[in-house]
C-alpha cells in the first residue's frame, strides 16, 4: 500500500468567458501545439512529470487501453507547451459533456515551475474552451497541488462551487 494523502478538494466554474489581458508571451522559442492522438507512453510522461510532485494518481491507475480512451477521444483535447524545443508542460480540455466543457489537467514540468508560463498556459486554455459553444467551463485543484493554484483560477475568473475531502493513495 502506498502512502496515504488527506486533501481538500476545490470544484471551480466559469459561466461566461472572462475579459482578461493577453498574457505575456513565455521567453525564448516557444510553441503550444496540439497532441492529436498523443500516444499513451507520452502521455504518461507528461502526466508524471507534471503530476508527480502534486500526487497525481488516478490516470496512473488506468490501464493503457482505457487511458487511450480517454486522450485520444475527439472530444479531449490535449496542448503541450515547448520551451525551447522540449515540453514545458500541458492542458487538458474535456468537451464530452457539452455544453459543459473541463479544464481536466493543467501543469508545468517541475523545472518551469516560477518561470510565469502557468498564467499564460492557463489562459490560453480558457480562450480554447471558451472558442467552442459551452455554457460552463470547470476545474478543480485541491490541496496537494501548487500553493498558486488556487488563488491563479480565481484570478483567471473561475469561482468555486464546491469543496469535499478526499484521500489519495500514492503508487508503490
Amino acid at each position: 500500500m502506498g502512502k496515504k494523502h488527506k486533501t481538500i478538494v476545490t470544484h471551480l466554474e466559469m459561466t461566461a468567458p472572462p475579459r482578461l489581458p493577453p498574457a505575456p508571451h513565455p521567453p525564448g522559442k516557444y510553441a503550444l501545439m496540439r497532441a492529436e492522438n498523443p500516444p499513451v507512453h507520452f502521455y504518461r510522461y507528461l502526466y508524471d512529470a507534471v503530476g508527480r510532485d502534486y500526487v497525481w494518481v488516478n490516470r496512473k491507475r488506468l490501464s493503457d487501453k482505457v487511458l487511450a480512451s480517454i486522450v485520444q477521444h475527439p472530444d479531449v483535447e490535449i496542448y503541450v507547451l515547448y520551451c525551447n524545443g522540449s515540453p514545458a508542460g500541458y492542458f487538458e480540455l474535456d468537451f464530452r459533456s457539452l455544453p459543459r466543457a473541463e479544464l481536466s489537467f493543467l501543469g508545468l514540468i517541475p523545472e518551469q515551475v516560477g518561470s510565469g508560463i502557468g498564467s499564460f498556459m492557463l489562459r490560453e486554455a480558457i480562450a480554447m474552451a471558451w472558442s467552442r459553444e459551452i455554457n460552463r467551463l470547470i476545474v478543480q485543484t485541491c490541496t496537494l497541488d501548487h500553493p498558486r493554484a488556487l488563488p491563479m483560477y480565481q484570478r483567471m475568473g473561475f469561482s468555486p462551487y464546491a469543496q469535499e475531502e478526499a484521500e489519495l493513495e500514492e503508487l508503490d
